[in-house]
């Protein structure tokens, strides 16, 4: 196996929804809200943590592939692969070669060599500075604060009031990762399945409840065009 490139694929994530994704402050501050989003810790501007993005674009490849139920809710990994349809073993191989895996004593040494190590490795995406300009020019915060409570059905009174701290929508964050490539293979197209799927099902928290929804925006792969692949993936054919 021969590293043959790197591939970088940059752009965009444009909020078109609130987003929340929490710090894990668990002090209350006088003043402060009860979920804080996270922040640099320089700037104390928030951002996107790449672990973020990864972990719930890989949660939504293997749902879509179906092997949830065959590793228990764990990440796939090479100890599930013996357990798969052979339909699918190749998805699957796809996955754990672009997200990684944790190979026990009884794998195969041929399987670790065919698969190798993980290929995509995800950037923490940061607020784009030219919003930021305009939001400084307007005087408005980088963040709100949304009320919600919940309503007694018989009663028809707000209760158990909570507020959570959001970066607003139109916000705009960079974005960007890059992918290993070996023996001039292309998993792209699992790629692009897997940034559909994040459009359709948003980041962070509470998406039930509106938050969270994304668009990819000017996709470029090594300065190239990607976005109208994305554009065009029909969503029978990412689910």
């Amino acid at each position: 196996m021969q590293l043959t490139n790197i591939q970088k694929l940059t752009g965009q994530i444009e909020l078109l929804s609130g987003l929340h994704i929490g710090s894990g402050n668990t002090e209350i501050h006088i003043g402060g809200t009860d979920n804080p989003v996270i922040t640099n810790p320089i700037t104390q501007q928030p951002y996107i943590p790449g672990s973020s993005i990864k972990g719930k674009m890989r949660s939504l490849l293997e749902w879509q592939l179906g092997v949830v139920s065959q590793t228990e809710g764990q990440p796939l990994s090479f100890k599930h692969l013996k357990k798969l349809d052979s339909k699918i073993l190749d998805k699957a191989k796809a996955l754990i070669k672009l997200f990684g895996g944790a190979p026990d004593g009884d794998i195969a040494q041929e399987l670790l060599a065919e698969i190798g190590p993980s290929r995509l490795a995800f950037w923490d995406c940061s607020l784009d500075p030219e919003w930021v300009k305009k939001m400084d020019e307007k005087n408005l915060l980088l963040t709100e604060v949304k009320m919600e409570n919940t309503i007694d059905r018989i009663k028809g009174t707000a209760e158990h009031p909570r507020n959570t701290e959001r970066v607003p929508a139109t916000a705009k964050f960079d974005f960007n990762l890059t992918i290993r490539v070996h023996d001039h293979e292309d998993l792209t197209d699992t790629l692009l399945v897997g940034l559909k799927l994040l459009e359709y099902t948003g980041l962070g928290g509470s998406g039930s409840r509106g938050y969270g929804k994304i668009a990819f925006r000017d996709l470029k792969l090594d300065g190239q065009d990607f976005q109208v692949k994305l554009d065009q993936l029909k969503l029978e054919e990412a689910v």
